[in-house]
């Protein structure tokens, strides 16, 4: 007997004899106990990537993480929100929260609703809810002044503890209300959103299917029951692993920090509990998630800070009058007409370096004594707020690579033999990975550590080794994920 037929004949007996609150706890934690998390983590995976095509396999890993963790909320001090974002219609964002809905417990689905029906959702005494927000640029659009209240709830209720305080009248007197509003949170929209959400957010750029990109046509009447089981069991497993990831500490890339590090903590710690190959292609994801963040449009001061870096080079100060012309002569600068067509003056300059610390003052230059800025008086600013050179560059060409490593679908020959590009379902086989003890007896957990996790992941099952395509076993054209001659297709060589 499957699992799967396992977790129905379960459910068709709960239905005939019922069980008492304690006991249904109880048989769902020894039911999850000799569930799999790797395969119900793949189930999950598997059941997602059928639907939706995924702008890279390390987005289909991450939504995969996001809908595992909303079933253990009580184990997190954040959580973070998904954002589902796309410049055009269409994308598949909606979708993507539609197969959300299935698998997250107690989905609310909000488009155009009130704060105070999203309020009471989230304090509602019969359980927290999952929000399901679609179409969100209307929050943060030309009407945003009316929905402060709701942005308010999407900014702070990441945070376990978080309320919504409010007036309420009763007869004739005014009474002081706190609604909880922490909750787990999917977005989906058009166009970008404020940095205060975005940098608590796993953000997936979505984008239109190609002609050859192939999904299943979605029928939430014909496949709705196939996305419950695969919630029920996730669930089951969840409760299992409950007092587990309560107490983790995942360990985080060096390139995870801070603010980062809020948002992946939970989904590693689920990757974590689970095992096999989740924990590494968890912190995959999360590099590949945080080195495209950073990739992305700054904003115009963390601009101007790094545009007058690159005008400096190696020069020890400039004058106002000659940062400000080559600020103009820079290509794709916002500078040369930064409002209402006019160009950065050498007020705007002030002003904008001022909220860095950084003032303008006599510099000299030859024998001139102009007013102007130093290395000296930037170096702070430069040093907090951008990456060192060299990793500013790395970054953009690590974020070339991973896009273009995971963008294809490997051997994605379908009946018209057309290759695709839709995320290829992973085969997460069980590496030899050494976690470390997690349990609530666990004195030094702040000293424990995912040992060797280098060798984990195995995507396909291996008949061809490294220069070797994995599907025919003919030589690649390279190490990596390269292009196999012999039959016109791009191979994942392990």
């Amino acid at each position: 007997m499957t699992t799967a037929d396992a977790v129905r004949q379960r459910i068709e007996r709960l239905h005939d004899e019922p069980l008492t609150d304690e006991q249904d706890r109880a048989s769902d934690r020894a039911f999850g106990e000799r569930l799999d998390g790797a395969q119900v983590l793949q189930d999950v995976y598997d059941f997602l990537g059928r639907f939706v095509a995924y702008p890279s396999g390390h987005a289909q890993v991450a939504h995969t993480l996001w809908i595992a963790h909303t079933h253990l909320m009580d184990a997190w001090e954040s959580t973070p929100r998904l954002a589902a974002l796309s410049p055009e219609p269409a994308s598949g964002k909606t979708r993507l929260l539609e197969l959300s809905e299935l698998l997250v417990p107690s989905p609310v689905e909000a488009v155009n609703v009130t704060a105070a029906y999203l309020f009471r959702k989230v304090g509602d005494d019969g359980g927290r809810p999952t929000i399901l927000y679609d179409e969100i640029d209307t929050v943060f659009g030309p009407k945003a002044k009316d929905n402060e209240e709701i942005r308010g709830l999407l900014n702070a209720g990441h945070r376990r503890g978080a309320v919504a305080g409010r007036c309420v009248v009763r007869g004739k007197s005014v009474e002081t209300e706190e609604i909880p509003a922490y909750c787990a949170v999917a977005m989906a929209g058009l166009g970008d959103l404020p940095d205060t959400i975005l940098t608590r957010s796993v953000i997936i750029r979505m984008r239109r299917r190609e002609a050859g990109e192939r999904v299943e046509p979605y029928r939430r009447r014909v496949h709705g029951s196939d996305g419950h089981l695969v919630r029920d069991r996730l669930a089951t497993w969840a409760l299992s692993v409950g007092d587990i990831v309560s107490e983790a500490w995942p360990d985080m890339p060096d390139s995870v920090q801070d603010r980062d590090s809020d948002v992946w903590e939970p989904l590693l710690a689920v990757a974590d509990a689970a095992g096999g190959a989740w924990p590494e292609l968890a912190r995959q994801a999360a590099v590949a998630f945080v080195a495209a963040s950073r990739d992305s449009t700054p904003s115009l001061g963390i601009q101007l800070l790094r545009d007058v870096r690159t005008v400096f080079a190696d020069a020890d100060a400039i004058s106002t009058d000659s940062l400000l012309k080559a600020l103009h002569d820079l290509p794709e600068a916002p500078w040369p007409e930064l409002v209402a067509g006019k160009p950065l003056n050498a007020r705007g300059l002030a002003t904008r370096l001022g909220k860095y610390g950084v003032k303008s003052k006599t510099v000299r230059i030859g024998d001139h004594t102009p007013r102007g800025y130093t290395r000296e008086d930037l170096a702070d600013a430069w040093a907090r707020y951008l990456p060192p050179l060299a990793d500013e560059s790395a970054t953009s060409a690590t974020s070339k690579t991973t896009t273009e490593a995971t963008s294809r679908n490997p051997h994605d020959h379908r009946e018209n033999g057309h290759q695709g590009h839709v995320a290829e379902p992973l085969r997460l086989s069980k590496p030899n990975v050494q976690h470390r003890n997690t349990s609530a007896t666990d004195s030094s957990r702040n000293n424990a550590h995912v040992a060797d996790v280098a060798d984990v992941v195995d995507l396909q099952p291996s008949r061809g080794t490294a220069h070797e395509c994995v599907e025919c076993g003919e030589p690649t054209t390279g190490p990596n994920e390269l292009y196999c001659p012999a039959h016109e297709g791009w191979s994942m060589t392990i």
